[in-house]
């Protein structure tokens, strides 16, 4: 199969149907041990310095790792992206666009679905055969996302991990659905996670320092049960058509649609306070002034950019957040036990 570079979630299935292998070049930049170099690459190119470090790092992926054809989610994700599309003209890659609807409308996204399959030469007949192939795959992480929050034998590393590589499916959905099984196996085996340990919500997209964040918080009692973004990767919800998948799909649309799945997290999985990830020079940031309003619950937001490991100014941060969290539910602990 050929390889097509894609710069966020899309209906991979079309793209399965017409014998591509999509490869989330987000997940390339940050699983490549000096993921440093990549962005460098762009750097060298002419990027600046105060640009995104994704688009930056995207960009060097292409060419590090030979990607000739990328989707560019123009419309749903990032307004850089169109830039990053016409550079990667300008240096002869074969960019094209894909914009999900305005708005979360099943009949608008039916239209899409329509036309990327006859862009690439499939139909969306064969495209619901893919989406029905990969089901066994999307259940498997629906699996380990309860595991998590509801029987708390999963980590919020490995929740991380498997949700946010079910946007290509590491390139091979079989193997991610053995290897996504390995782990809940495995994970059966545990004992529960301590009952009162702090449970977290991660907000906002995957963070640059993925790698180091989840590990640090389960050093100090608490431990991530929701991952937002990295959840609606491997599509959530269940039933209906492929059209009605993307439309369920939140991270495209409104923060209106983001703040209800986010609501029910909350009280479905019992947490304790959330951390918003935000990416420096990104316009999805303004949305933490939205969050904060709306959601009733302690929140830490963590602007991250070129640094893939926590530096000691947001560990510190991140340490006080947790402190002050344990402090107010010894509180309310007394104040239910009476005096």
């Amino acid at each position: 199969m050929k390889k097509i570079g894609i710069t966020t979630s899309v209906p991979v299935e079309v793209l399965m149907a017409a014998g591509y292998q999509p490869v989330d070049l987000n997940n390339i930049l940050v699983n490549d041990k000096d993921p440093g170099r990549l962005v460098a690459i762009a750097e060298r190119a002419g990027f600046l310095l105060n640009c995104c470090t994704w688009i930056k790092g995207l960009y060097g992926a292409c060419f590090e790792y030979g990607i000739e054809h990328v989707l560019c989610v123009t419309g749903g994700d990032c307004s850089n992206t169109n830039m990053l599309m016409e550079t990667l003209r300008l240096r002869g890659l074969n960019a094209v666009p894909f914009t999900y609807p305005a708005e979360p409308d099943r009949a608008a996204m039916n239209d899409v679905l329509k036309k990327m399959a006859a862009d690439y030469a499939t139909s969306l007949y064969a495209a619901e055969e893919v989406r029905t192939a990969l089901g066994p795959a999307r259940e498997a992480a629906r699996t380990l996302d309860e595991m998590t929050w509801r029987d708390n034998l999963v980590s919020g590393a490995e929740n991380h991990l498997w949700l946010v590589s079910s946007s290509d499916f590491n390139g091979d959905p079989l193997r991610y659905e053995a290897d996504v099984n390995a782990v809940i196996e495995t994970a059966r085996t545990r004992r529960p996670c301590p009952s009162d340990e702090i449970r977290l919500g991660y907000i906002g997209v995957p963070p640059v320092f993925a790698r180091d964040l989840y590990p640090f918080v389960e050093e100090y009692g608490a431990r991530v049960v929701f991952n937002e973004i990295q959840r609606q990767f491997a599509m959530p919800g269940e039933g209906g058509t492929l059209a009605d998948q993307y439309t369920r799909y939140t991270y495209p649309y409104r923060v209106a649609d983001r703040l209800a799945d986010i609501g029910a997290a909350v009280a479905e999985r019992r947490l304790d306070g959330l951390v918003h990830y935000v990416q420096a020079f990104c316009h999805r940031g303004i949305a933490d002034i939205i969050f904060r309003e709306k959601l009733r619950l302690p929140v830490l937001t963590l602007e991250g950019n070129a640094d893939f490991f926590l530096n000691a100014h947001l560990k510190t941060r991140l340490e006080a957040f947790l402190d002050m969290i344990g402090r107010a539910r010894t509180r309310a602990g007394r104040t239910a036990a009476g005096p």
